[in-house]
């Protein structure tokens, strides 16, 4: 036969599979009860764990966008516009308080930048006539350039 703890913790594990939201309300409410024997532990491991990817990965995100608009203005000095500016001003704002919010994220900066910078380098193909042959395979800005809300890059010289 069962125990209750048995029972609440099937349940848990199948709304975890058929209402997430319900599920996180659930768990929160678990957690504010102290009523720890019926918390879903190995789900909220997961989703804890998957909460410190997601950061990383808007991390990627988010510099991939940056990169990709800095590698327009230099490639195509002629082109830049408002919008480029102003995406560029609000990534690097968006990064400044996601690495504030993230103290731990500022070590793995690099490594995020080298992933962006490809997905820079997609969006700059995606959007302009240059092919990925054109641009340089490495990115060329330091990490304080990219994150400096003064810093763009000195046009690509023919």
């Amino acid at each position: 036969m069962a125990t209750d703890t048995q029972l609440i913790s099937s349940q848990s594990v199948e709304l975890y599979e058929q209402d997430f939201v319900a599920w996180t309300q659930t768990q929160a409410q678990l957690l504010r009860d102290h009523a720890w024997e019926h918390l879903d532990i190995p789900n909220l491991v997961e989703e804890i764990e998957a909460l410190g990817r997601r950061e990383r990965q808007e991390l990627i995100n988010r510099l991939g966008v940056l990169i990709g608009h800095l590698l327009k203005c230099q490639y195509q000095p002629e082109k830049q516009t408002k919008s480029w500016l102003a995406t560029i001003r609000e990534q690097r704002r968006k990064i400044t308080a996601l690495l504030a919010e993230n103290p731990s994220l500022k070590p793995y900066l690099l490594e995020a930048c080298e992933s962006a910078y490809e997905d820079g380098i997609d969006l700059v193909v995606r959007e302009t006539p240059f092919s990925y042959q054109a641009l340089p395979q490495i990115c060329s800005y330091s990490i304080e350039q990219i994150l400096d809300n003064h810093f763009l890059p000195n046009p690509a010289q023919d």
